[in-house]
Parts: structure tokens; C-alpha cells; sequence
């Protein structure tokens, strides 16, 4: 009889469904949907075409950056709550693995849709009941590209785009990634902190950024972690929140490495509030990062 009990457990965990990105790009669907209509209980216009035309990227993504995306929405909905004076909420954090599964960015969009449908509650909106659609030959790049617009859609609810503020405060949780590894590692860390550029503009911070991520790139390569091609994502004239998707996107590219070298139960620190900065304060400090990341040459599994 445990042995009969055993098999029918074992083959209710193999059977278990597994997650595509045709079921999260679905979900994206589901959540555009909810907040399309928001825009219009509100009577807020949406750009639809024009927002697809200006944030649609083509390059190979992982489900990692599409996880990164999410965490971008999630804080669009704090900042949705706080408009409309509701509790802010700590977006779900994550510890790092080397390779992260469609189902993880699933889990994102239920979180998504539970705030969505929370918010709805407490504002006595009754918002229509939407169909599930299927969708065949989906990537995380379609994944992406669907948050990125859930993501503009958010910046038109909330009538204002991520601030330099929130910028910074992406760039402290890189510095205590970055502390973090160095710790771990055994690295002397003996950087300071680069000169202030009071001139700066989010085009500087942006070039500091990728320079970080090349520096990440080249660490990946050396220990046989796929890389992402960032060089779309190098605008001319950037506003803040293309620095915050940098931003993420850095965060996202040191999750693997942190779990190579056995820093798998480490989240990365929530995000805290600031105010009143400027893009010299984020160029600043992601030069601080740039060189704190210039200590690493070698990583050792551990």
C-alpha cells in the first residue's frame, strides 16, 4: 500500500504542468486588458500604437528579464496605490538561480493580477470578467515587450514616469549586490565612490550602466552562463525610466552569478524611498558600482 501511495505521488508530481511563455505571455494579456480598462474608468487617454512603437525591442531575452519587468510593474502599482491612498507594498523578491524558468515569471503575473484585483476591491470598481486567450510560439522576448507596455500603460494611469529617485534607489540595490558578492568572494574592497558630475544627464548614467553590464557579460562568459545582447536597450536621448530598466536589467544579469557562486538563499535588498535625486547622484553612484564590479577576473563555484 506505501508503495502504491509512492507511485501515485510520483506521478502527480511528474504530471505536473510546465509553464511556457505562451501561458505568461497570456497572463500579460489578461493584465493589459485590466489595465486598459482602468485607463478608461479613469478617462485617461492611452497611446496603444504610440507606446508599442516606442518601447518594442527586438533582440534574445531570458525568462530572467522578463522576471525583471515584472518587479518594473510592481513598483508602477505601489505607485498606482500611493496616488490613490492605498498602503504601499514590498515587491516580491526572488533568490538567485543560474537558470530561471517561465513558471517564475508566471508566479510574477499572479502577484500582478492579485494587486490589480485588490485595487479594484478597495476602490469599488467593478472591472469586467476577461477571457483567457492561447497564443502559440511565444518567447521571453514577447514576454517582455508585453510587460513593457503594461508597464508605459502604468506610467499613463499613474500620470508620471519612474523618477530619478527611483532610479537611485535601483542603483543602491545594485551597490548591495555588488558588497554582497565582494564579501562572499573574500575581495578586498577598496573603492571610493567616482567624482560627483554635476552636469549629468540620464544619457551618462546609461553609458555608466552598460559598461557595468559588459563587465558583467564578460564574467558570465567566463563561467559558462548564456549572455543577453543589451546593445538595443543603448538609447541617444534616454529618459529616467530607461535607466531604471538598466537597472533592472543589471540586477537580473547578477542573480545567476550569485547563484554560481553559492549565494543562492541571498535576495536582493528591497528597493527603499528617496527623494529629491538627480541623475548626477545615479551616475555617481553607478560608477561606484562600475568599480566595485572591476574587482572580480575569476569566479570559483561554490
Amino acid at each position: 500500500m506505501r508503495y502504491l501511495f509512492l507511485f501515485y505521488f510520483l506521478a502527480l508530481v511528474l504530471s505536473a504542468k510546465v509553464i511556457t511563455p505562451n501561458d505568461v505571455y497570456a497572463q500579460s494579456m489578461l493584465i493589459q486588458d485590466y489595465v486598459h480598462f482602468l485607463l478608461k474608468y479613469y478617462d485617461i487617454k492611452h497611446d496603444h500604437e504610440g507606446i508599442n512603437n516606442r518601447i518594442t525591442i527586438s533582440t534574445r531575452l531570458k525568462p530572467r528579464n522578463a522576471w525583471q519587468k515584472s518587479y518594473e510593474i510592481l513598483v508602477k502599482i505601489n505607485m498606482l496605490r500611493d496616488n490613490y491612498n492605498l498602503s504601499r507594498i514590498k515587491p516580491v523578491g526572488m533568490e538567485p538561480v543560474e537558470k530561471l524558468n517561465p513558471d517564475m515569471v508566471y508566479g510574477q503575473t499572479q502577484r500582478i493580477l492579485a494587486e490589480l484585483k485588490i485595487f479594484e476591491v478597495r476602490k469599488d470598481i467593478n472591472m469586467p470578467k476577461y477571457t483567457l486567450k492561447k497564443y502559440k510560439n511565444k518567447t521571453p522576448l514577447d514576454v517582455y515587450n508585453a510587460f513593457s507596455h503594461i508597464s508605459a500603460s502604468l506610467d499613463e494611469l499613474n500620470r508620471s514616469e519612474l523618477s530619478p529617485s527611483y532610479v537611485f534607489a535601483e542603483t543602491i540595490r545594485i551597490y548591495d549586490d555588488l558588497s554582497i558578492i565582494l564579501k562572499h568572494l573574500n575581495v578586498k574592497d577598496d573603492t571610493i565612490p567616482s567624482k560627483r558630475l554635476i552636469s549629468a544627464t540620464p544619457s551618462d548614467s546609461l553609458a555608466v550602466s552598460m559598461k557595468v553590464l559588459e563587465k558583467i557579460k564578460k564574467l558570465q562568459r567566463s563561467v559558462g552562463i548564456r549572455t543577453v545582447d543589451f546593445s538595443v536597450f543603448n538609447k541617444k536621448n534616454p529618459l529616467p525610466s530607461d535607466v531604471y530598466s538598466i537597472t533592472g536589467m543589471i540586477i537580473a544579469e547578477l542573480q545567476p552569478l550569485k547563484a554560481y557562486i553559492g549565494l543562492k538563499h541571498t535576495v536582493t535588498p528591497p528597493a527603499r524611498l528617496y527623494i529629491k535625486k538627480v541623475p548626477a547622484d545615479i551616475e555617481q553612484l553607478m560608477g561606484w558600482n562600475l568599480r566595485k564590479i572591476n574587482l572580480l577576473n575569476n569566479l570559483d563555484r561554490r
